[in-house]
């Protein structure tokens, strides 16, 4: 990497918590000394009552110019109103792998210090393709769609990564049980592939069982491998596993393009009152740093966060602190220096 190379990164601050936290997170990112030309945009309801539009045309261009996004959270109506931001721009530009490493940060009280789980989850297909119609009045059909290719790509990436990072486990997690042509073509892929890494323990477990098994022992898992709705729900659980979505990173990837984002909600409720923690949304960016092949820069935040959480001198209130927004964002800058 150039050292006078600047990066052009789209980003959209998202809503709710979503512009506080992205500005503490810009913040520490300039902080490293890599150089960064944001181009801001909205998204979701904001971006319709200005551009008519949840999703605007220009942020599609920016996005597959930069080829990098860092994204806040945008809201998401339950039950009705326009279709999830994240499964959209996940469609558009064939985001196909969710990838979401759980680790424990130090400092923090938890019943499973030092898990160290990936989790890796398909991300254009299943349930989340959104092929629903009414049958008859009171009766719904969703489609699941699971194909060879979506399946093969993404056990790929999860064997891909394993091998590159040194994680020497990987389970498959499924339904085929009942799923037994959907959810048994995902596994099936998954075998093939696990052929070509025989250095890599290769294992299957149901979806309910890994579940239990996840709170009773996640110790006994390194990296997870599932469809998309299972991975939805897994990575969250395994986020409680750590302190909760506030605390854990995201990052979308495709062939082309990569979209990091925080994968907790806008809580509109604390919106403004510089509460929110800012941790998931940083440990995104690092991830983003580290896409970017910023290295140095990655690491010295990484440590500058593990040196905040282990003084615990400037938390937030949801971690058992009483700093502000602000004021832990000042912290990891001090940390850095």
């Amino acid at each position: 990497m150039s050292d006078n190379k600047t990066h052009r990164i789209t980003l959209i601050p998202g809503d709710g918590i979503g512009p506080e936290v992205t500005q503490a997170v810009l913040r520490i990112l300039e902080g490293t000394g890599a150089r960064f030309e944001w181009e801001r945009y909205l998204a979701g309801a904001e971006a319709f009552e200005i551009h008519g539009e949840y999703i605007p045309a220009a942020l599609y261009e920016s996005i597959a110019r930069n080829r990098v996004a860092l994204k806040g959270p945008v809201t998401t109506p339950i039950g009705g109103g326009f279709k999830s931001i994240n499964v959209t721009l996940r469609k558009k530009f064939d985001l196909f792998a969710n990838f979401r490493p759980v680790r424990a940060l130090p400092g923090l009280d938890s019943k499973w210090p030092g898990v160290d789980l990936i989790i890796v989850r398909e991300n254009t297909e299943g349930e989340y393709v959104g092929l629903e119609h009414e049958v008859v009045p009171g009766v719904v059909e969703s489609i699941k769609v699971i194909s060879e290719k979506g399946s093969t790509r993404i056990a790929r990436f999860a064997f891909d990564y394993a091998r590159k990072h040194g994680r020497k486990k990987i389970h498959s997690i499924h339904k085929a049980n009942i799923m037994k042509l959907s959810d048994g073509l995902f596994l099936r892929c998954a075998r093939n592939v696990a052929e070509e890494f025989p250095d890599i323990q290769y294992g299957e477990h149901l979806i309910d069982n890994t579940c239990m098994q996840l709170v009773m022992n996640p110790f006994q898992y390194d990296t997870l491998l599932l469809e998309n709705l299972y991975g939805d729900i897994v990575s969250d659980l395994c986020a409680g596993l750590v302190g909760g979505l506030g605390l854990v990173p995201g990052a979308n990837l495709g062939t082309e393009c990569a979209i990091f984002e925080a994968v907790h909600g806008s809580a509109p409720d604390i919106a403004g009152k510089n509460l929110a923690n800012p941790t998931a949304l940083l440990q995104s960016a690092i991830l983003m740093l580290r896409h970017l092949d910023e290295i140095a820069a990655a690491d010295r935040v990484q440590a500058a966060l593990e040196k905040v959480y282990t003084a615990r001198q400037s938390l937030t209130r949801d971690v058992g602190g009483s700093a502000g927004t602000s004021e832990f964002a000042d912290a990891v800058l001090a940390a850095m220096s």
